[in-house]
């Protein structure tokens, strides 16, 4: 079994290892990796989920995905309650398992997938990720906590924006079709920076040191996300890095 944490806790961060600790004694056959997203960051998470899920891998597989900023209440919270976890099986097979906040749902639930309610605490402990999630996990895994529960509400992921920003500073966007025709030099707005692209039909389809928008690596479906990527260079750094959510404002 393939087993991927996206989740916001930092690279090398110790709350990684001590979720792979509880996962391993848990489900201790599973092969387990992570996948680090920016603090509080539900629609890189989201994202990162849905390209992990509808993405080509083996059936028994789970993606577990923790981003809990517990904004869904302003109010102070007893006993550490924040979002609830959720859960979806794919036709494919696949289990996806996370909270149920802001955006980290929402692209799986954008494409029809019904989202469902797990039958566990919201509260209880801090780390829920470590403490009280897993082993609800690990009963969806083994098939001794089925079926789910109700369907819940799950709101859009934001349209034509940042999506995500992988290593090399490529930003990943949730615009699926081309401003214009391939050969097109446009203005981008990303927040309140801008730069020149060409809208190209590839990434690499411009000279160094030029900035691309073109269909990228992600996308599920029948669907490729356009991304911008500078020739040699970051997008990322120079739009100022932005947040996932920015609009990404083609003119």
């Amino acid at each position: 079994m393939l087993l991927t944490v996206v989740a916001d806790y930092g690279s090398g961060d110790l709350a990684f290892a001590e979720v792979r600790q509880r996962l391993a004694t848990l489900l201790p056959t599973a092969e387990v990796v992570t996948v680090p997203v920016p603090a509080f960051d539900t629609i890189s998470a989201g994202f990162c989920v849905a390209q992990l899920a509808f993405g080509e891998g083996p059936a028994d597989r789970i993606i577990y995905a923790n981003v809990a900023p517990r904004q869904d209440r302003d109010e102070p919270r007893a006993g550490n309650a924040g979002e609830r976890l959720a859960a979806a099986r794919l036709d494919s097979g696949v289990l996806v398992v996370g909270v149920n906040s802001g955006a980290s749902l929402s692209f799986l639930a954008a494409e029809g997938v019904p989202i469902r309610a797990v039958d566990v605490a919201d509260h209880g402990s801090q780390f829920r990720s470590r403490d009280v999630f897993p082993a609800a996990l690990a009963d969806l895994a083994t098939g001794s906590l089925n079926p789910l529960g109700d369907v819940l509400p799950v709101g859009p992921p934001p349209k034509q924006a940042v999506a995500y920003t992988d290593g090399y500073g490529n930003i990943k966007t949730t615009w699926d079709s081309a401003p214009a025709p391939a050969g097109t030099q446009v203005r981008v707005r990303v927040g309140d920076r801008e730069s020149s692209a060409t809208v190209s039909d590839g990434v690499f389809e411009v000279p160094a040191g030029a900035m691309s928008f073109a269909p990228g690596s992600s996308g599920w479906n029948g669907r490729v996300f356009y991304e911008l990527l500078s020739r040699g260079g970051s997008a990322a750094r120079i739009f100022g890095n932005p947040p996932a959510g920015t609009p990404v404002e083609i003119m």
